[in-house]
């Protein structure tokens, strides 16, 4: 004898199951991401390298849209958190346009801290490539979304570019209405790619809307792989120094840390995130994270076990920090 409510029943669980397993909230799960050494990342060429005898770690966060049955299983865990989307993608904004922007901002760090490195170690700009590379480009500009970090101007309306004074030359000569018409060498490859200035990013004058830098006079390559954001930029620029130059900085020990890096006087500036990536830190087993002094309020309170958290506000307190440690 058949039973039609058992049936029914059995079908409303299974239904449910399916929709707690795999219908999507509104809602991410953030915690801590994998850890990854960046000299292992970092490489160059015609200069000497010196690999440390520990590890220099940079810290990541991870975050998924979460299931009914996902988001319970965060809510759990004491190392996870639910954020609701607008939280980690701003409103109207496309998800993919921001993993786009998320990549450039990684992109940038790692010109930004190779910019810094070599200014202190090198006779650099001084000594440069040929070209002008672009560092960033400004939001909502004309070469925003067309331009990239890392890639290289060689020419503009047929005139080749050796500097970054030859790009701004160029670009600020031409008449408001002028077309200007970029040659660019992005990965090795040329493209090109042409603008009209426009009144953008706050300025009451036209702009094409990059931040361009001189070429550096030898390649430096940093695989970032899949990891997006401007927080690595610290990191990048401590094994980038510590690959260059024959002290160890590590002394043999695991040292994870975090923040973003101003190119032009090492500010060390805050990140999102640093609960996070203090977890990620400890179960990569550090024994020291160094933190931006602007994000140290957030720590208060968080047992670290026997990893000691170090505030540091620039570059050169970092590199001064470690060697005393």
């Amino acid at each position: 004898m058949r039973h039609p409510f058992r049936t029914t029943a059995f079908a409303v669980v299974a239904l449910a199951l399916v929709a707690a397993a795999w219908v999507r909230l509104p809602y991410y799960a953030v915690g801590p991401g994998p850890a990854r050494s960046v000299t292992d990342l970092i490489v160059y060429a015609e200069q000497p390298r010196y690999d440390p005898s520990g590890h220099l770690e940079m810290t990541t966060v991870r975050y998924f849209q979460v299931s009914p049955l996902q988001a319970l299983w965060a809510w759990a865990n004491p190392d996870w958190s639910l954020l609701p989307r607008s939280d980690l993608y701003p409103p109207g904004v496309p998800t993919d346009v921001q993993n786009r922007r998320s990549i450039s901002q990684m992109d940038q760090s790692k010109i930004d801290a190779t910019y810094l490195v070599l200014r202190r170690l090198q006779d650099y700009p001084r000594n440069h490539g040929d070209g002008a590379l672009v560092e960033s480009t400004v939001p909502d500009c004309p070469a925003d979304g067309k331009l990239f970090p890392g890639d290289v101007i060689t020419a503009i309306d047929g005139r080749p570019i050796h500097d970054q004074a030859d790009a701004s030359k160029a670009i600020s000569a031409a008449k408001p209405d002028q077309r200007l018409r970029f040659r660019v060498d992005v990965d090795g490859k040329p493209e090109r790619a042409s603008f009209v200035r426009e009144s953008c990013g706050g300025a009451h004058r036209p702009l094409v809307g990059v931040v361009l830098f001189d070429v550096f006079p030898f390649d430096v390559s940093i695989s970032s792989e899949d990891v997006g954001g401007p927080s690595a930029g610290l990191m990048w620029a401590l094994g980038l120094y510590e690959l260059m130059t024959p002290g160890d900085l590590t002394a043999g020990r695991t040292i994870a840390g975090t923040g973003t890096i101003d190119p032009t006087n090492g500010h060390v500036g805050p990140i999102g995130g640093i609960r996070d990536k203090v977890v990620a830190a400890e179960q990569a087993g550090a024994t020291i994270f160094l933190a931006p002094a602007d994000n140290m309020a957030e720590l208060e309170g968080v047992d670290t076990g026997r990893m000691k958290v170090i505030s540091v506000a620039t570059f050169g307190e970092a590199i001064q920090r470690l060697q005393g440690a």
